[in-house]
């Protein structure tokens, strides 16, 4: 399969500039450009699950800042297994007037907006959902139980009906999340699949549930929709996923319908090591993507640690990967994608942190997010142990809403 661009006239200024190129994905649609609003956990759903203002107001200002795509992280299909009390679950009792509006806000300004097909298999919240992923775990600070084969094998028409109702609500395309230790990711790590049925052992085997789920969301959806997977280069953890057998993977996503494979890397899991803040080597896992370019036709998009436009713009037009995957660049600066077409501010002002707690800086940029959907401007990297507080009170103000509409004890 070979990549085709669609024609299209740059303005001034945009003409040497591969990133302002269109890209058609192998499904017909075309991106506009090359940077996309790569997933994050905006944690603004209203308890049950649904869409609120701010959350509306926040994709809306990325659409203006002229993103080809943004994506909705962490969508859950079943309430069961939520990462957060702020997700947004999409199931048959959802109200899909609210996620339309979400879907129409979303592309106000120009762009697509998708949505991230997730589960959180063993990092579900205990305090509002059931831990379960493809083996047992017993580890400091994570415990869950194991799916069931029946569980496992529901899994496909699941992500296949959150998809359909994406479609439906008028979303422009959906991403599997199978990166960053949720389910799909834990079932690609050997360190937490350690099955001995026809869903574990070799990574052939452990892909196996990935693949089916690919086929049956693109049965649901049909052949003209996106459908993206973002995956790891790297667990970053003993143990877990290698490159060599994330490469596998990719070569058997290459025999797939999906349009787009996101490149990126580690894991919440508690004690996992974090990608310093500030490390200055460029994309983290460029290497890995060059080598994925050898493996697969598919348009690759690169995501983590690119900061500035000069490191997008040699990705592209180095040919590492087809776009660049940007996430906290647009918490800082929602319209990078205007700056960077008018060649302004190549590099968002990213704050500094001392010292911080595990999680500390990942709700910084939770509460940054909240700001833009309030359309307030006022968070520093000084106000850490405020924001820290102010994110662990509405989590647990939502998670009491979260028990009570979905009747958890």
């Amino acid at each position: 399969m070979s990549l085709s661009l669609h024609a299209a006239s740059p303005s001034r200024g945009e003409s040497r500039n591969p990133l302002f190129t269109p890209l058609r994905l192998p499904c017909g649609a075309v991106l506009e450009n090359r940077i996309v609003k790569s997933a994050m956990s905006d944690c603004l759903a209203d308890g049950t699950g649904h869409p609120t203002d701010a959350q509306a107001a926040l994709y809306r200002t990325w659409s203006q800042g002229g993103a080809a795509v943004s994506i909705i992280g962490e969508v859950q299909g079943d309430a069961r297994f939520p990462e957060a009390a702020g997700n947004l679950v999409l199931d048959g009792d959802s109200d899909l007037n609210r996620f339309a509006r979400l879907a129409r806000e979303g592309i106000s300004g120009g762009g697509q907006l998708w949505i991230q097909l997730g589960h959180a298999g063993a990092l579900t919240d205990p305090a509002i959902g059931t831990p379960k992923g493809p083996s047992a775990l017993d580890l400091p600070g994570l415990s869950s139980a194991a799916l069931t084969a029946g569980e496992i094998a529901a899994l496909p028409a699941l992500f296949a009906r959150t998809a359909r109702l994406a479609q439906l609500a008028g979303f422009g395309g959906v991403q599997l999340h199978a990166a960053h230790g949720f389910l799909l990711s834990q079932f690609l790590s050997p360190l937490f699949n350690r099955r001995e049925d026809a869903y574990g052992g070799p990574i052939e085997a452990r892909m196996q549930i990935v693949l089916e789920i690919v086929d049956e969301v693109r049965a649901a959806v049909g052949p003209a929709f996106p459908v993206a997977i973002k995956i790891n280069a790297t667990d970053r953890l003993d143990g877990g996923l290698t490159e060599t057998d994330a490469l596998k993977f990719v070569a058997a996503l290459e025999r797939s319908s999906i349009d787009l494979i996101e490149i990126s890397g580690g894991t919440y899991f508690p004690g996992a090591p974090a990608t310093p803040e500030h490390r200055r080597s460029g994309a983290y896992f460029a290497s890995f993507a060059r080598s994925a370019r050898s493996m697969t036709a598919k348009p690759l998009l690169l995501t983590g640690g690119i900061k500035t436009m000069e490191q997008a713009e040699r990705i592209v037009s180095e040919g590492i990967a087809d776009g660049v995957g940007l996430a906290r660049a647009f918490a800082i600066t929602p319209e990078v994608t205007d700056l960077w077409r008018r060649g302004e501010a190549t590099a968002p002002a990213f704050p500094r942190f001392t010292s911080p707690p595990e999680g500390g800086v990942t709700a910084w940029y939770t509460m940054r997010l909240a700001e833009i959907g309030e359309e307030r401007d006022l968070l520093s990297g000084a106000d850490l142990d405020r924001v820290i507080a102010a994110c662990t009170d509405r989590d647990r103000r939502k998670a009491e809403i979260w028990r009570n509409h979905f009747d958890r004890d």
